[in-house]
């Protein structure tokens, strides 16, 4: 196995970068079996134009959604991630030249890819029609659920939000709410202290496809409150409490409500009872027999 990344060539200007991690693509994938890509633009679209020319097949494990996270950024414009593409086919939602070049590209790179491998069945909805997917080209490799921690700790009733500062992270929606929140970014291994050690997680995004911090927080037995707009509470069921990332009222009550020490030991116990767990050999079987089939 040979792991491609994007090293130097992040430093030159778009299209440039592309070309050399095609080359790079090229150099390293003749004697491959298959290419797997873990992105759905940046790596996809030049792993694309490599394996046509090499004939070689590639699949594409999908992340987050670059156009909509791109276009959220740029406009200040919170959209839903499940309204974005039908808002952006009634023009409702303007693409600037940049993301329509970026939504052409990577419809053609899904189009062209042995399979499409999806995290949860609610991202592969929202592509199925403005990517034009091929569902039986499609397939749902849930991400990492790992064993439980038997430590439990709470330092006071501090609500942790970790994470990037984007727009779409919606943090303004926690702007008038008073409550201790903890709010930040942080190494994986500081990360995890602070999950041990807070009173509850909350993820407020405007959508989420497939929030890892939570399994986190599950992990570690925490409670945690999760924008409605998820991938993964078909999964994650009634261990979490879920808030409506558009109504700061909404937040507000479920906040207060785990606030309350019935309510919160509840929730603990609910979050215990999980016990669903979705290791990496599973997950690297599940890889090895989609290409088999593919």
């Amino acid at each position: 196995m040979k792991v491609v990344s994007y090293t130097w060539e992040r430093r030159l200007p778009a299209w440039i970068k592309h070309f050399f991690y095609l080359i790079k693509i090229m150099r390293w994938g003749w004697n491959a079996d298959v290419i797997l890509v873990l992105d759905t633009f940046l790596v996809a679209v030049p792993t694309m134009f490599a394996c046509v020319l090499m004939r070689k097949k590639y699949i594409i494990r999908t992340g987050g959604d670059l156009l909509w996270e791109w276009h959220v950024e740029r406009t200040g414009n919170l959209i839903l991630l499940r309204e974005f593409y039908s808002k952006v086919e009634q023009g409702i939602a303007k693409l600037n030249l940049k993301e329509k070049i970026i939504f052409t590209l990577t419809r053609l790179a899904l189009k062209n890819a042995a399979m499409v491998v999806f995290s949860t069945d609610w991202q592969r909805q929202i592509w199925r029609e403005p990517y034009q997917l091929d569902l039986s080209k499609t397939a749902i490799v849930e991400n990492y659920y790992g064993p439980k921690s038997s430590e439990l700790s709470v330092v006071g009733k501090n609500f942790l939000v970790a994470g990037r500062n984007l727009k779409l992270k919606n943090l303004e929606i926690l702007k008038n709410l008073k409550f201790d929140f903890e709010i930040g970014q942080w190494s994986q291994e500081k990360l995890r202290e602070k999950i041990k050690n807070c009173y509850a997680l909350v993820v407020p995004s405007i959508s989420d496809i497939s929030p890892n911090i939570v399994l986190q927080a599950i992990r570690h037995n925490k409670p945690f409150v999760l924008t409605q707009e998820n991938g993964i509470n078909h999964r994650v069921g009634e261990a979490g409490v879920y808030i409506d990332p558009l109504n700061p009222e909404d937040v507000r009550e479920k906040l207060e409500w785990l606030s309350e020490k019935n309510n919160y030991n509840e929730q603990v116990q609910k979050v215990a009872d999980f016990n669903f767990q979705h290791n990496y050999s599973q997950i690297a079987q599940e890889f090895l027999n989609l290409y088999e089939n593919s």
